[in-house]
């Protein structure tokens, strides 16, 4: 258990981050109707199913309209 304490400072932040960019991506998905590439529907699916860092981060790469 000790172990793991050690890394927490460094877990935690990431943990925010990750949790701030799905929830950031899910927003602007919400509440956009327009996108670069592909659906609503499909970016949800990306979103939620690589929640890691991966889902959010290639929405606003790839599917986020400029506004």
């Amino acid at each position: 258990m000790s172990e793991i304490q050690e890394f927490f400072p460094f877990l935690i932040p990431l943990i925010l981050l990750q949790l701030s960019l799905f929830i950031f991506a899910l927003h602007h998905i919400l509440t956009h109707d327009s996108y670069r590439r592909g659906t609503r529907g499909l970016w949800l699916i990306v979103v939620i199913a690589g929640m890691e860092f991966i889902g959010p981060i290639l929405y606003f790469l790839l599917g986020k309209e400029e506004s």
